[in-house]
Parts: structure tokens; C-alpha cells; sequence
């Protein structure tokens, strides 16, 4: 479905379209260039780059060999970015992300006085590998400087680079001796990216480069300080009111809690997503619509991003477990049942109820940005 963007460019100036056609040529450019080092996994890169634009953070699962490391550290590169790894234990301390004050001693004087040694945190893009394999008193250091993009060491408070990326991936098979993340910390995540195994085309590519010798040098495409000026210009990029409607539609319906939701979320889901679900499926659309080259959202880029967005805020029950019906299975569902009209719903009174298709509220709520 293509939707009519009337007056997409009323607000973005023409410096700001000059500006996302460079997104849109760079795009392809960080895509050509990402080859050298990476085969195939071009779905996994457009993500991440949505997230980067849109200032948000993403926890990344696959299991082990699919080069998940390289693909950060490469795309680090193609950005001019700094890049840091963590390898998560169950022994890393706060300090050992963060960083930590220590005593120095002029040697000419004898005067002692602290100095702050900064951690890896202060990159540019954090890889934070396996981060349910520590405690959570560690977790919660990185999941504060991903929210307030700063930390506080000593009484001092100290921002982290911009812009600044979290990547956090998970081992989906080893589960003994983990800490998950509870909800309430993996909502802080923008999207939730699965890495999948290679097709037999692209696992011989793999085998046959990796096993001669190569050398691959990746040019820089961006700066830093043009990912922050593109980052203020995915924000001004337009969404019509039905767009909008649309992605909250989607969201309210996965609320098992509330009145006449779809059978498919009564019978398998325990808890549904929250109004920043909303927020990071308008926020992932508008990149994906630069990336494309457009100047306005679509529902179509809505649906594109729905799963990465609501895939980690469903929580689902043991009837889900049993029956091999997985978030995804139920996001899919909801794709075909709630429509993008609010014309469609009504003709629909079977699902008009259950996805909010009501007259909008004159009260204007508090706006919460989860990106701030």
C-alpha cells in the first residue's frame, strides 16, 4: 500500500532534503562498502543503521560464528566512529564499563591526587557482548548511560560521546548461568535484530574469502558530526495523523489487558508493549522512508519495522511456549488483521473496539521522548 504524502516537504527545508539525499546516497554507499567485509546480512545492517539515525539502541541475537562483532567494528569504520567491545561476565564490575578514579603521585612534587582512568563506555559504539552473562548491578551501569547518556563517577557527571551507539547481543542457546534482562530494561532498546544463519550461496562466499588471504580496508563514508546533524533531521521529517494512528493501533492491540483485543492475543500473550513502542515504530519508519528516499512515512514503512520494534515487548505465555507460537508468529498476525484505514475499522465493528478506533482525546498527555 502507498499512502499520499501530500505536503511532505512542509517541514524540511531544502538544506534538510539536501541533506537526506546524502543519507539516501550514503546509505547505498555503507551498503557497497560493508560487502567487502560482510556477506549477505543485509536486512541486520539496514536495521542498525535505522537505529543509529533515530538515536536509539539495539540488542542483537544470534548464535555464535554469524560475525556479529565484525559487522559493528566494520560499520564503526564505514561511519569514521570510535568503537569499544565489552565482553560481559558474571565477575565485570561497574567500574570496569564505566571507568574509575584512581591516586596519582607527581613525582617532581609528591602531591597525590585522583585521577579518572574512562572506560570503554566512552566510544562512540559500544559492543556489548553477552550482556545477560553479568549481574544485573553491571547491567544497569550500561542501561543508565544508554538513557541518560551520561554517568556519574565520583560525583562528577560525564556525557558520553555523540552520537552514541549501545549494541547488546545475546546467546540464544546457553541459557545456564545468564541474567536476562527483565522487560522493563529491554523496552530501553529500540529494536531487537536477529541474526539468522547464511543461504548456501552466501555460507560459500564466506568459506572461500575467509579462507585465502585478504586484506580489507573499508573507507569512511560519514563523519560523526553529519550522524548528528541527520539524526536532528529524521526527527522534522513528516507523518501524516493516520500514519500515526496506524502504528498505535498496532500496539494497543498486543494490550491483553484491555477490552476485546484479538482472540490470538488473549490466548497467547501475558503482556503487551507500551506507548515507547509507539514512539520507536514512527521513529524507525521516518529513517527507513530517508533511507529510501523519501520525505515522508508510509504505513508500508511502519510494518517494515514492526517486528524488530514489538518482538522483545511481548511477553508470551506457556500456551505460546507449547504451541510454538513465538512473537514474531503473533506480530505477523496483527499485521493482517489491524488495518491502516480508520475507514476500514469501522465498516469492522468486530475489530474496531479492540484497536482503539475511537475519536482521540482533546487532552494533550505528557510527552515522554525515550531517545532524550
Amino acid at each position: 500500500m502507498t499512502d499520499n504524502p501530500n505536503t511532505a516537504h512542509s517541514e524540511l527545508t531544502s538544506d534538510d532534503i539536501q541533506a537526506a539525499e546524502r543519507l539516501t546516497q550514503a546509505y547505498q554507499t555503507i551498503r557497497n562498502e560493508m560487502s567487502k567485509a560482510i556477506v549477505g546480512q543485509a536486512q541486520v545492517l539496514e536495521e542498525l543503521l535505522m537505529c543509529i539515525f533515530a538515536r536509539g539502541h539495539a540488542i542483537l541475537e544470534g548464535v555464535p560464528g554469524l560475525a556479529k562483532t565484525l559487522m559493528v567494528s566494520s560499520l564503526a569504520d564505514c561511519l569514521d566512529l570510535d568503537f569499544a567491545r565489552i565482553q560481559f561476565t558474571p565477575d565485570l564490575m561497574p567500574s570496569d564499563i564505566t571507568g574509575t578514579e584512581v591516586i596519582q603521585e607527581d613525582k617532581a612534587t609528591g602531591h597525590r591526587e585522583f585521577k579518572f582512568l574512562s572506560g570503554p563506555i566512552f566510544a562512540n559504539i559500544i559492543l556489548a557482548d553477552e550482556i545477560n552473562r553479568t549481574p544485573p548491578k553491571t547491567q544497569a551501569a550500561l542501561l543508565e548511560a544508554m538513557q541518560e547518556r551520561q554517568v556519574s563517577i565520583g560525583g562528577d557527571t560525564m556525557p558520553m560521546k555523540d552520537p552514541f551507539f549501545v549494541l547488546a547481543t545475546q546467546n540464544p542457546i546457553e541459557q545456564e548461568g545468564t541474567y536476562p534482562l527483565p522487560e522493563a530494561q529491554l523496552d530501553r532498546f529500540m529494536f531487537k535484530i536477529f541474526v539468522d544463519y547464511p543461504t548456501w550461496d552466501e555460507e560459500f562466499d564466506i568459506v572461500r574469502l575467509t579462507t585465502a588471504v585478504q586484506q580489507t580496508e573499508l573507507s569512511s563514508i560519514l563523519q560523526g558530526a553529519e550522524i548528528v546533524a541527520l539524526q536532528g533531521i529524521i526527527r522534522r521529517v513528516p507523518v501524516a495523523d493516520h500514519v500515526i494512528q496506524y502504528a498505535m493501533r498496532l500496539v494497543r492491540a498486543t494490550r491483553v489487558l484491555t477490552d476485546d483485543v484479538p482472540q490470538i492475543v488473549q490466548d497467547y500473550v501475558s503482556w503487551g508493549a507500551g506507548p515507547r513502542a509507539c514512539q520507536y515504530l514512527v521513529l524507525g519508519a521516518k529513517v527507513r522512508a530517508v533511507l529510501y528516499g523519501r520525505y515522508h512515512v508510509s504505513t508500508d514503512d511502519i510494518q517494515a519495522v514492526a517486528k524488530p520494534v514489538l518482538r522483545h515487548r511481548l511477553v508470551t505465555n506457556f500456551n505460546a511456549d507449547a504451541e510454538g507460537f513465538n512473537a514474531d508468529k503473533i506480530i505477523d498476525h496483527l499485521l493482517q488483521i489491524v488495518p491502516a484505514k480508520d475507514s476500514t475499522i469501522a465498516s469492522n465493528p468486530a475489530t474496531a473496539k479492540a484497536v482503539g478506533a475511537t475519536p482521540a482525546s482533546t487532552n494533550t498527555p505528557e510527552i515522554i521522548d525515550p531517545t532524550a
